[in-house]
Order: structure tokens, then C-alpha cells, then sequence
């Protein structure tokens, strides 16, 4: 399986690429987001380690279950060849209905069909007020 645009990325393909992981994460759909890592993905998100797709669809099904009306913003921060920097934020509310703004950095790297092999996350959450939500 292919997952264009594929490496090595320019700067029109990395954005292409960072749309299409907004657009999926953005779904909330376990499944659709899976299918742009690959079968044996590794993930470090926060404190956590995840490995293959199975986790990831795990990992975020149990996410988007506890992180109410998540939105999600990502912008290129820098690439080469197979790999693309990410800076994004995300806003979300928990069962309680306290909102939180979560920003971090990501680095990806991709296999020859442009399927995502690993993905490192840093991530600091935020509380905020609802009346200080961007997304």
C-alpha cells in the first residue's frame, strides 16, 4: 500500500502531508488515522510507547473517548528527505467540561510508500477557559 505524496518530501509535498494527517486526526476515526502508519509503526506520545496499528487504533480510540470535541491545527516546521517536523496545538474538553489547549512538536519519518514509521510527540496541555478557545 501506498500513502501519497511519497519521500523525499519538498516543501508543496511535506504540507500536503501535514493536511492530510490534520484532516484524518481531525475524523476522530481510529481506523481512517491507522492507515497512514505503518503495520509496524512506533509511536512515543507523551510518556507512552506504542507499537503497530493495532496500538494506535487502541491509543486513540480511548483518546478521543476521554478528549471531548478535539480540534486539531498542524504547520510545518521542517523537513528532509523522508522526514517532516511538525508544531500543532489541539483544543479539547474533558468529561468534567474543563477545556485544555495542547500544544507540541512532532517528528515523523517515513517508509518508501509514505507510510508513517515512527512518530515522536511532545506535548504540554494547557487549561483554559471555554471563552479563550481558538479552534
Amino acid at each position: 500500500m501506498q500513502k501519497h505524496p511519497l519521500p523525499p518530501f519538498t516543501e508543496e509535498t511535506a504540507k500536503q502531508k501535514i493536511q492530510m494527517a490534520e484532516n484524518a486526526w481531525n475524523s476522530k476515526d481510529p481506523i481512517k488515522v491507522s492507515q497512514a502508519y505503518t503495520v509496524d509503526t512506533e509511536w512515543r506520545n507523551r510518556n507512552q510507547f506504542i507499537n503497530g496499528r493495532e496500538e494506535v487504533q487502541q491509543f486513540l480510540s480511548t483518546k478521543w473517548e476521554n478528549e471531548i470535541d478535539y480540534k486539531l491545527r498542524k504547520e510545518l516546521w521542517a523537513f528532509k528527505d523522508n522526514r517532516i517536523a511538525v508544531r500543532f496545538e489541539y483544543e479539547y474538553r474533558n468529561s468534567e467540561g474543563q477545556w485544555f489547549r495542547a500544544y507540541g512538536n512532532e517528528n515523523w519519518e517515513f517508509d518508501e510508500n509514505g507510510l508513517m514509521q515512527k512518530r515522536f510527540a511532545s506535548i504540554n496541555d494547557l487549561k483554559i477557559n471555554e471563552a479563550d478557545r481558538k479552534l
